[in-house]
């Protein structure tokens, strides 16, 4: 069985978009245990992405 945890990032930008800080979080999360599985856009506007969820899991002792 695992838990989930979600962290928000946000993107920069109009016609090329630079997410902010995902690397240095996917780091710390893991360091911590958690493994990222995958993302979720959360906000999206005229087709470009503004806001989204980085998911995370860990397996349950």
């Amino acid at each position: 069985m695992y838990t989930y945890e979600y962290e928000r990032v946000y993107t920069k930008g109009v016609m090329r978009l630079k997410i902010e800080d995902h690397k240095e979080v996917i780091a710390r999360r893991a360091e911590d245990g958690w493994r990222y599985v995958g993302w979720i856009p959360t906000i999206q506007s005229n087709g470009f992405i503004g806001e989204m969820d980085l998911v995370f899991e860990k397996e349950l002792p």
